[in-house]
């Protein structure tokens, strides 16, 4: 159904109700209209990296580990896989007459904000610290979860808008203050792509202010930038109780009606919370008109009938066994497998369970269900934590020996013991074992949204970027034993990893993997597949050379803007192979169109050799830098990207192509224009600084370009 006849329908119905009944429609948890045969519908649905919180559902990896695969293909498989499954759950809940939270098919999922710093406990939930790298993957998920069907598969919802990465105990009342240049260069395209090409059909308002306006309040963003600039047309939503911090936090109002009216006339269509239940009170007030509500709900109906709700369509018969089929299951061991990112390896892997009798499996996070999770997840029929995947495929071949260590934070793990009461065990498991899989990190407890965590010092934010205490001892105790370690670490920020770098012998991040996802490290841990995954943010070295949580500009923030060196740079990511960028040639697609600037693409032919004895996955990276503009970026910025493989002795040929907005710079005002006519390109497999050239012994093909 095109959007036209949605809405014609859409105004058709809503011209049936009364001011009450259309005014009702417009919270989250929207009522049935018996007399019109409309049944209730609740808005509210998560799908971050799986249908959340509705019961059983495929767990992909939390999506900062799904940023670092690179990979706009399998971005969009797995969001077609969510689609697929809420559809499912959908038509049976239906069929039953539960229409209760979670159980629809709007979904407020992606998460587009920019990871800007790393003390964000939410930062997991986005694509990363670019806005390239974010508008490209969100794009994918957009495309993949409402489906290209003559009617909306699932329909999709863009967070939060705008400029929101912290910090959680502020969120409420904090004003976040980016200057015009870091506001249309960092914080809106990723927002600007997922409407204008991937036409999402909502998008959700942030809890702070910009600039001294409450994001779900805002004119500026909600009309016009949204919808006068960008010519958005689907609907927006509140974040949850968001409305209310106007008065309560925000003071920008002093009554609910008030805040109901600033949200509603600024264009904020649906109120997740319950502040729009005093809708009918602002208008007996004069503070909002009857057209207001009715554009609101007409705006609401179009998405019900563009998701076919009123209709038969061809998604009805997709049946409740899809759900964690195993196809979804093979596909979320792929994307955890993708995920992986090997930060060292002197050598050590991958390992050979044939040659060790005794494997060492030690951590708070070894065998833990919630790290492997991240927040906004589903449930799983089955969870492979990483002891069970080590077991299970050391089965038969070796012995695997198991200490929790720690306690994740708390300095023990029983009430009666001493502090450190498993540091003993964990020696002596080490001891005992030719090679130790060290499992630390955190989880959803400790990072997260402010509310939803154990971490009520920092409300989900970190403090620092070190591993809590007790794992902190952990590992001097595990490196006095001098038996070979890798550590795999679970978290979904950047971590202060200086210690392992000097005393360990490997490194494997692995984010939040999923529900599987002991199983995908344990293929990349005995070499069963080569670890591929690439740093979607920057690793640094402290916080000292970061200016203060709630500062937003973007001057030494990200790889794009940091004047020192990474622990590990944006990314970065080792292998089992050894890929090279040998060759790389450019050309500009004159004829091929333009983009809304009139600069034309660009593309770039590049060649990758694999000198190393094993076949493997890569990930082409090509950052571009003006020469000419002082309004560029300080660093070359990400520009294109592409997953290949690559067997061992061989080459690939490749192609990427650089849209025109790439050779664009902001200047102080907020204003996009050409960054002048001479660019250098690089192409490798990392980025182009000083400490991935340490890290990968490689530099990257340097091309000049003339525009």
């Amino acid at each position: 159904m095109k959007r036209e006849e949605a809405r014609q329908r859409a105004e058709e119905l809503v011209g049936k109700m009364t001011l009450e009944e259309r005014a009702s429609q417009l919270r989250y948890d929207a009522p049935a209209i018996r007399r019109l045969g409309i049944p209730a519908y609740n808005w509210w649905g998560e799908s971050l990296h799986g249908v959340a919180r509705a019961g059983t559902a495929t767990v992909f990896p939390q999506a900062i580990g799904m940023a670092a695969a690179f990979d706009e293909e399998l971005i969009g498989e797995v969001a077609d896989c969510i689609a697929t499954e809420g559809r499912a759950k959908y038509n049976a809940f239906s069929a039953h007459d539960d229409r209760d939270i979670y159980k629809g098919l709007t979904f407020w999922s992606p998460n587009v904000n920019i990871f800007r710093d790393p003390r964000w406990g939410r930062g997991h939930e986005t694509y990363g610290e670019d806005p390239y790298l974010s508008s490209r993957l969100g794009a994918a998920y957009v495309k993949g979860l409402q489906g290209d069907g003559e009617t909306m598969k699932a329909a999709a919802c863009a967070k939060h808008f705008a400029v929101h990465s912290g910090p959680e105990a502020l969120r409420h009342e904090f004003d976040a203050r980016p200057t015009p240049k870091d506001m249309e260069e960092t914080y809106l395209p990723a927002f600007e792509t997922l409407v204008k090409e991937a036409h999402v059909e909502a998008v959700m308002g942030a809890y702070n202010r910009v600039n001294g306006a409450p994001c779900c309040g805002s004119k500026e963003l909600l009309t016009d930038i949204l919808r006068e600039k960008w010519k958005f047309e689907g609907h927006v939503v509140s974040d949850c109780w968001a409305v209310r911090d106007f008065h309560e936090h925000h003071m920008v109002t002093s009554t609910a009606a008030e805040s109901a009216a600033m949200a509603i006339n600024a264009g904020c269509d649906l109120n997740c919370g319950n502040t729009y239940l005093h809708i009918l009170t602002a208008y007996q007030q004069g503070l909002v008109t009857e057209e207001a509500i009715t554009e609101a709900a007409v705006r609401l109906y179009t998405t019900r009938y563009l998701l076919g709700l009123f209709d038969e369509s061809e998604y009805d018969t997709i049946p409740y066994e899809t759900v964690e089929c195993p196809e979804h299951l093979a596909l979320a061991e792929r994307a955890a497998r993708e995920s992986i990112v090997m930060l060292k390896n002197d050598g050590l892997l991958p390992l050979n369970p044939h040659k060790i009798k005794t494997i060492g499996v030690i951590g708070p996070n070894a065998n833990s269900r919630k790290a492997l999770v991240g927040n906004y997840h589903g449930t799983a029929s089955e969870y492979i934590t990483v002891l069970e995947g080590i077991q299970r495929y050391a089965e038969g071949k070796a012995r695997v020996l198991y200490s929790e260590g720690c306690d994740l934070f708390r300095d023990r793990t029983e009430a009666l013991a001493e502090a450190g009461d498993r540091l003993t065990e964990a020696q002596i498991v080490a001891e005992h074992s030719d090679v130790v899989v060290l499992c630390l990190g955190l989880d959803e407890t400790l990072e997260g949204e402010e509310g939803d965590t154990g971490n009520s010092y920092a409300s989900g934010d970190k403090e620092d970027l070190l591993l809590p205490k007790p794992q902190r001892a952990l590992m001097e105790a595990i490196a006095q034993t001098q038996k070979p370690v890798v550590l795999c670490l679970m978290a979904g920020s950047a971590i202060d990893l200086s210690y392992p770098q000097e005393h360990f012998n490997a490194i494997l991040q692995l984010w939040y993997p999923g529900a599987r996802g002991g199983k995908s490290a344990a293929d990349i841990l005995f070499g069963e597949v080569s670890p591929s995954g690439k740093l979607p943010v920057t690793f640094y070295n402290d916080l000292k050379e970061l200016p203060d949580f709630t500062d937003y500009r973007m001057e030494k923030r990200t790889y794009r803007y940091m004047e020192g060196k990474a622990q590990y740079p944006f990314g970065f990511g080792l292998t089992y192979g050894d890929v090279v960028v040998t060759e790389a040639e450019a050309s500009v697609e004159r004829d091929g169109g333009t983009d809304d600037l009139g600069l034309p693409s660009v593309r770039v032919r590049v060649t990758a050799v694999n000198r190393g004895g094993r076949d493997t996955d890569e990930v082409v990276q090509i950052y571009v830098k003006s020469e000419e503009s002082a309004d560029a970026a300080r660093n070359p910025a990400l520009c294109a990207f592409r997953r290949i493989h690559v067997k061992a002795g061989e080459h690939v040929d490749t192609e990427l192509v650089i849209r025109g907005r790439a050779f664009t710079v902001v200047n102080e005002k907020g204003e996009r224009k050409k960054g002048g006519a001479r660019f250098t390109l690089y192409a490798a497999v990392s980025q182009p600084d000083e400490r991935s050239a340490e890290l990968t012994g490689t530099r990257p093909v340097a091309l000049q370009l003339v525009l």
